[in-house]
C-alpha cells in the first residue's frame, strides 16, 4: 500500500472522527447515547444492521471460504438475509412496542435482576471473542496490503490489532450511536463502490465464464460443499434468526426507531439487502481463484482488489473494510457500555447520577471493554484462527443464550430458572463433546464410537446442540409448565405504559436531516479526492475519475433528497 492509498486511508479515518465530533453534541443524554432518544431513520437503522454483520469478518473468513470452497459462501450469506426478512415479519416490532430503553431493560423486567447479570456476563464474553476476531482479521488485511514491502510504515500483526483498535475505541467514546449509524450508512456507499470497480476489472482481466470454470476446482459453483452441508445452512439460519432477533446490538437498532412500522421496514431493508448482495460481495475472492492457486485463503479478498485497483481506490477499499469492521466493533462497545452505565453503574453504585455523568461514564466502560477487545484480539491466532473462532463460538453459544431471551417476548411461562437450565445444559454439553472428549485410538474402547463421529462431523455435532438441544427444551418447558411467570406480569405492565412513549416518538418530525447531510458532506468530499487523485495519475485516470463522478452525483442525489423532504415539511407547517 503505497504513499496514495495510505492518505486516502488517514483521510477517511479523520473523516470518522469529524462525524464522531459532529455526533457527540447530540449526545445531551444517555437515551441519546445509547439508543438515539427512538430518533434514527429507518434506513439509517437498516443499513446499520446490514453493516453491523459486514465486518472484515465477511472478508477473512467468508471471503476466505468463497476462495477455497467457491460458492458455498454466497449460500452462507443468503442465510442472514432469510433469517433477517423473519425477524422483520416476526419479531422486531414486538421489541418496538415495548417501549424500553434499552435491551437491559427488558431482560431485567422479564428474568430480574439475576437473568440481567447471567445475560450480560456472559453474553458480553460471547462478543468480545467474536468481535475480537473481527479486529484480528482487520489486521490480517492490513498487514497482506503492506507484505510487499510498499508501506510507509510497516506494521506488524499486533501493532495493527492495537492502532485500529485504539481508533474505534476513541470515536466511539466520542460519538455515541449517532456516529455508529452515520459511518455504518457510509462505508456501506463506499464498500459497493470499490468492490463493484474491482469486480468489473477481475472480471475484464478473466475474459470469459469458460476460462473461469477452467482454472477453478470440481464443485466450486455448488451452493454446498465439504462441511458446509444443507443441515449446516439450516442451522445457520436458525442461528442468525436468534442473532437478529435477540443480540442486543440488533435489537437496540429495533428500539432506535420511532414505531413498530420503522423497525420492521428497517429489518426488511436488511434483510433484502443479503438476498440480492452476496454473490457481488464474494465476487473478488471467486474470481481470484480462478487467477491465482495456493494463495492465503485469509488474505485472498484484499489480495484480489489490491490486484487490479489503482492507487488511491486500494486505500480507499482499506479504509471501508477499517470501517466496516469498526461498524461492529462500535456497535457492541456501544451497546455494552449502554448496558453498563443504564443497569449496573446507576441503579447500584450510583441511582443519583445526572445525564453528563451517565455520559462520561459510559465513555469510561467503552473505553475498558475496547481494551479487553484488543487483548483477546491478539490471542486469536492461539485459538485457531478467526474462521474456527467465529463459528464454534457461533454454534455452541448463541441459541442457548438467545432462544430463551426472544422466547420471553411471547411465551408467558418461562422464566430465569429455565433460562438458565437451556443455556448451561446446551453449551455444557457443546463444550464437552467439542473438546472434552478424551482421545481415543482402538476400536475396542466404549468411547470410540462416540469420539470418532464427533472428531468427523464437528459441524454436525456444534449444530445439534448449539441449535436443536436448546429449542427442544423450551418446546418441553412450554408444554409442562402451567403457571405464568412474574416476569411476563412485569413485561405485560412496561407494555400497557409503553402506548404515550410510542406516541410522543411517531409525533416527532418524521425526519431528521442530520444523519442524511452527514452522509451527502462525507460522499462529496470522497468524490473530490478521487477526482485529485485521478488528475495525479494519468495511466488510472479513467477508473479513479470514473468513481469520483459517481460519488459526486450520488452526493447531488441526497441532497435533493434532503431538500425535498425539508420543502414538504415546510409546507405541511404553514
Amino acid at each position: 500500500m503505497g504513499q496514495l492509498d495510505a492518505f486516502t486511508l488517514v483521510l477517511y479515518v479523520a473523516g470518522l472522527f469529524i462525524i464522531s465530533t459532529l455526533a457527540s453534541k447530540r449526545n445531551t443524554n444517555q437515551k441519546e447515547m445509547f439508543s438515539a432518544n427512538r430518533s434514527s431513520p429507518w434506513w439509517a437503522s437498516g443499513l446499520s444492521g446490514f453493516m453491523t454483520v459486514f465486518s472484515a469478518n465477511t472478508f477473512v473468513v467468508w471471503g476466505g471460504i468463497a476462495y477455497q470452497l467457491g460458492m458455498v459462501a454466497v449460500a452462507i450469506n443468503l442465510t442472514y438475509g432469510v433469517a433477517a426478512m423473519l425477524i422483520g415479519y416476526f419479531i422486531a416490532g414486538h421489541w418496538n412496542k415495548m417501549g424500553v430503553d434499552t435491551p437491559a431493560e427488558y431482560v431485567t423486567l422479564r428474568f430480574g435482576k439475576a437473568g440481567l447479570h447471567f445475560f450480560t456476563w456472559t453474553v458480553l464474553l460471547k462478543r468480545i471473542l467474536g468481535v475480537a476476531g473481527s479486529l484480528y482479521a482487520l489486521a490480517i488485511l492490513l498487514t497482506a496490503v503492506n507484505a510487499d514491502g510498499s508501506a510507509i510504515i510497516p506494521l506488524s500483526l499486533n501493532t495493527a490489532i492495537i492502532l485500529f483498535g485504539i481508533i474505534v475505541i476513541l470515536y466511539t467514546m466520542q460519538g455515541g450511536l449517532w456516529a455508529v449509524l452515520m459511518t455504518d450508512v457510509l462505508q456501506f456507499i463506499v464498500l459497493t463502490v470499490v468492490v463493484f470497480v474491482a469486480s468489473i476489472l477481475m472480471i475484464t482481466d478473466l475474459g470469459s465464464f469458460a476460462s473461469f470454470k477452467d482454472n477453478t476446482p470440481d464443485g466450486f459453483l455448488n451452493l454446498t460443499n465439504g462441511d458446509y452441508t444443507w443441515f449446516f445452512l439450516l442451522g445457520w439460519t436458525t442461528i442468525n434468526f436468534f442473532t437478529f432477533g435477540a443480540e442486543w446490538a440488533f435489537v437496540q437498532r429495533h428500539i432506535a426507531v420511532k414505531s413498530p412500522k420503522d423497525a420492521r421496514k428497517s429489518t426488511y431493508l436488511f434483510g433484502v439487502m443479503y438476498l440480492v448482495t452476496p454473490l457481488f460481495w464474494m465476487l473478488p475472492p471467486l474470481l481470484y481463484r480462478a487467477q491465482v492457486q495456493g494463495a492465503n485463503k485469509e488474505a485472498a479478498y484484499i489480495l484480489a482488489t489490491q490486484s487490479v485497483l489503482p492507487a488511491g481506490l486500494l486505500g480507499l477499499m482499506v479504509a471501508a473494510l477499517f470501517s466496516a469492521t469498526a461498524s461492529m466493533v462500535s456497535s457492541q462497545l456501544n451497546v455494552f457500555a449502554g448496558v453498563l452505565t443504564n443497569d449496573f453503574y446507576r441503579p447500584i453504585l450510583n441511582p443519583k447520577a445526572n445525564d453528563k455523568k451517565l455520559v462520561a461514564v459510559g465513555r469510561c466502560f467503552t473505553a475498558i471493554i475496547g481494551i479487553l477487545l484488543i487483548v483477546m484480539a491478539i490471542l486469536i491466532p492461539a485459538m485457531g484462527g478467526a474462521e474456527k473462532v467465529i463459528i464454534t463460538i457461533n454454534s455452541l453459544l448463541v441459541v442457548p443464550l438467545f432462544a430463551p431471551t426472544l422466547w420471553g417476548v411471547f411465551s408467558k411461562k418461562i422464566g430465569i430458572k429455565q433460562m438458565l437450565i437451556v443455556a448451561l445444559t446446551s453449551f455444557g454439553v457443546g463444550v464437552l463433546l467439542r473438546f472434552g472428549l478424551p482421545a481415543v485410538t482402538e476400536k475396542g474402547d466404549p468411547l470410540w464410537g462416540l469420539t470418532n463421529y464427533v472428531l468427523n462431523n464437528k459441524k454436525m455435532v456444534e449444530l445439534f446442540v448449539g441449535v436443536l438441544l436448546p429449542v427442544c427444551m423450551l418446546f418441553l418447558f412450554e408444554v409442562m409448565l402451567r403457571s405464568t411467570d412474574k416476569g411476563a406480569k412485569r413485561l405485560d405492565t412496561k407494555r400497557s405504559e409503553s402506548h404515550a412513549v410510542i406516541a410522543a416518538a411517531e409525533k416527532r418530525s418524521s425526519f431528521d436531516p442530520f444523519p442524511a447531510q452527514m452522509v451527502m458532506y462525507s460522499v462529496l468530499l470522497l468524490g473530490a479526492w478521487m477526482l485529485f487523485i485521478g488528475f495525479r495519475e494519468p495511466e488510472e485516470r479513467t477508473v479513479l475519475m470514473s468513481v469520483g463522478c459517481g460519488l459526486l452525483v450520488l452526493s447531488g442525489v441526497i441532497n435533493v433528497f434532503v431538500g425535498k423532504i425539508k420543502a414538504q415539511k415546510r409546507s405541511t407547517m404553514q
